[in-house]
């Protein structure tokens, strides 16, 4: 139910502020300001998500908790869809999911909703071998016919 509200509520407020911002200033000016914001906006997502991506790649190298990052990721992959959609409440919107302290608020939010059950990382535990065990391929080789043709250095002769 609270999501068909959004989808009635956004655009009437979109709408609104077209018309606001439009009477204000004109037309051109009003579509100016949606295209730049749309070409600043993928700009700030693609630098953003370039940090958070090697962030993330950090948290995986040393075997860190990957899901703030994933999650930053997520909320950069959302803000641009809020960017390149036309308007002034989206764009507002798109922009504050670019401030990281925005976003890190959000993600504590969520955090505080959502209750893991359990988290592992790597592979599962394995049952080692005996430590005077060596697993390994070997092939006899005769000392009287070598495989490979000249002296290798390896057999007597």
């Amino acid at each position: 139910m609270r999501l068909l509200g959004l989808f009635i509520l956004v655009p009437i407020i979109e709408i609104a502020l077209f018309i606001q911002v439009g009477g204000l200033i004109g037309l051109w000016p009003t579509l100016g300001i949606v295209v730049v914001t749309a070409i600043l906006g993928t700009w700030l997502v693609k630098s953003q998500g370039m940090r958070v991506l090697a962030d993330l790649q950090g948290r995986f190298n040393h075997l860190e908790d990957p899901t703030e990052p994933l999650a930053h990721g997520a909320m950069i992959l959302f803000s641009g869809a809020l960017l390149l959609t036309p308007g002034f409440f989206t764009d507002a919107c798109g922009f504050l999911l670019l401030v990281p302290g925005v976003r890190t608020a959000a993600f504590k939010w969520l955090r505080s909703k959502v209750k893991v059950q359990s988290f592992t990382m790597g592979a599962t535990a394995r049952r080692s071998a005996p430590d005077d065990v060596v697993e390994g391929t070997y092939h006899e080789v005769d000392p009287e016919k070598p495989s490979l043709p000249g002296n290798s250095g390896w057999t007597r002769h």
